[in-house]
C-alpha cells in the first residue's frame, strides 16, 4: 500500500478536474492506499513569488502543510485543466512557491548540475483539454505534460510520472465523461 497525495489545481471545485480528483482518491482509498486529497482552491497562500529565487518569502502555513504532505507521500498526483498550453495560474502559483530550493532541489555550487529532493516518489498527471490529444501532441507539442511532467516533477527528482490525458472533453456526452471518471477510479485502485 502506498501513501497518495492528490492535488486539484483546478479553481473550480465544481469542475471536471475536481471530480476525477475525487475519483482516484475514492479509488485508493477503497484499494486500502493512505491518501490526502488537497483542492489548491482551499488553500490560503499568495501565488506569486514577488522576488523570484532571491529572497523567498514566508511560507503561509497552507503551504508549509502541503510541502509536509508532497513529503509524506510516496505517488503524488496532479488534476488539472490545459489553459493556454500549461497549467492554470493558481497551479503554476503554488509550484512557485512550493517546490522551492533547498525543498525540492538544490543546485550544487560552482556547478550546472543539480540535487534532485523528491526522489523516491512516483507521480501522475491527470490532464484535460478541450482539444484533441493528438492536436496538442502534433501542432503543439505536448506543453503542459511537458512542463509537469520534464521540466517540474522530474527536475525534482519525482519518477516515473505516469499521464492520462483527457481530451475534448468540452464536446464528451455524459456517457464518455462517466468513462472518464471510471478510468481515473481505477487508476486510484492501482495507486500509479
Amino acid at each position: 500500500m502506498k501513501k497518495v497525495l492528490v492535488i486539484n489545481g483546478h479553481p473550480n471545485d465544481e469542475s471536471l478536474n475536481a471530480h476525477l480528483a475525487l475519483q482516484y482518491s475514492e479509488g485508493a482509498k477503497q484499494a486500502g492506499h493512505e491518501v490526502k486529497l488537497v483542492h489548491l482552491s482551499h488553500l490560503k497562500f499568495d501565488p506569486i513569488l514577488h522576488k523570484g529565487y532571491l529572497k523567498i518569502q514566508e511560507l503561509e502555513p497552507d503551504l508549509i502543510q502541503a510541502q509536509k504532505d508532497i513529503l509524506w507521500a510516496e505517488h503524488v498526483v496532479f488534476v488539472y485543466p490545459m489553459w493556454w498550453g500549461t497549467v492554470p495560474a493558481l497551479l503554476k502559483g503554488f509550484l512557485d512557491r512550493t517546490f522551492l530550493p533547498g525543498f525540492a532541489f538544490k543546485y550544487r555550487k560552482d556547478n550546472p548540475l543539480w540535487d534532485r529532493l523528491l526522489k523516491g516518489r512516483s507521480g501522475r498527471i491527470i490532464l484535460t483539454t478541450d482539444a484533441p490529444w493528438w492536436w496538442n501532441l502534433f501542432v503543439n507539442w505536448n506543453p503542459s505534460i511537458r512542463m509537469m511532467k520534464v521540466t517540474v516533477l522530474e527536475f525534482c527528482g519525482i519518477k516515473p510520472v505516469g499521464v492520462t490525458q483527457f481530451d475534448s472533453v468540452k464536446t464528451r456526452r455524459p456517457h464518455e465523461i462517466q468513462k472518464y471518471l471510471k478510468k481515473t477510479f481505477e487508476l486510484g485502485q492501482r495507486a500509479i
